[in-house]
């Protein structure tokens, strides 16, 4: 008999549903190894990015293979442009899709329709890649299964989008809410000013309205602020990068270097005698 193929399921979706927290780590290195080793420590998920990095399809590609070894979730944070770079990431076998400066309801409605497919959105259909086994999956069940498994990520980075904030929350076919405060800093006029009021209401807000209207809530955060993130409704958070890891690390060696040679040279001259080398 022939063999019976199924979408794989979302490890994020499967800890979301149950009511847990689903941890995400950024890598901004293309290398299929870095997203290996990223999900062999533990993360949900792995969040690989397109809008600021110049990654191309097939680091992308090679990245979400290396996560699926390891029954672990991508996220592709995509540049804004066609609907084909909005399924891409999907056809690939990405979990999801994170969609930058999401500006107002008609934007957001305008990414459903083409991440979600019937009766959500009207997603172009393929199935011939590897989202749906290539072409081993049914028409009907693909799209079922993709709708089911899959999700998309709207992100709210603009001051601009405060006035519509819950009509696009609200939206059918809307997954999940993320909450960039960085780029959101700029959008209020207080750069890099993470304790400003507007970010932490604006925070607060977009976690309970997350909550009102069965959404899930995604932001960035700590090891540090992760337990009060939880606590105020964030199911889904990204802690650490891989530039970040490397660059403490190799830091660190460095700096340890630099101390042991500063304690070495300090030792000779301690053991110098006063006045060697110096002629009557």
């Amino acid at each position: 008999m022939p063999q019976t193929y199924a979408m794989r399921h979302s490890r994020v979706l499967q800890k979301l549903r149950a009511g847990q927290v689903a941890y995400a780590t950024k890598l901004n290195l293309g290398d299929s190894r870095a997203a290996e080793i990223a999900a062999m420590s533990g993360f949900d998920c792995i969040w690989t990015d397109m809008e600021h990095v110049p990654n191309d399809w097939s680091a992308i590609e090679k990245q979400i293979l290396a996560a699926k070894a390891h029954n672990v979730d991508t996220v592709v944070r995509v540049a804004r442009g066609s609907y084909s770079d909005l399924v891409r990431p999907l056809e690939m076998d990405a979990t999801a899709i994170m969609v930058p400066h999401i500006m107002s309801a008609a934007d957001a409605k305008g990414v459903i329709r083409s991440t979600k497919f019937h009766p959500l959105g009207l997603r172009p259909v393929d199935g011939g890649n590897a989202d749906g086994a290539y072409c081993n999956i049914g028409f009907t069940d693909y799209l079922r299964q993709a709708n089911e498994q899959r999700f998309n990520i709207l992100q709210i980075e603009d001051v601009e989008a405060l006035d519509e904030l819950e009509e696009i929350i609200a939206l059918p076919g809307l997954d999940m809410i993320f909450f960039g405060p960085g780029d959101f800093s700029q959008s209020i006029g207080a750069p890099g000013e993470m304790n400003h009021p507007l970010i932490g209401e604006t925070r607060k807000r977009i976690a309970e309205l997350a909550a009102k209207h069965g959404k899930f809530a995604g932001t960035v955060g700590s090891t540090a602020n992760a337990e009060e993130l939880a606590a105020m409704g964030y199911r889904f958070i990204s802690v650490g990068a891989d530039v970040i890891a490397l660059t403490q690390y190799f830091g660190g060696i460095v700096s340890e270097l630099h101390k042991q040679e500063a304690t070495r040279i300090e030792s000779v001259y301690a053991d110098k005698p006063t006045g060697a080398g110096v002629s009557p």
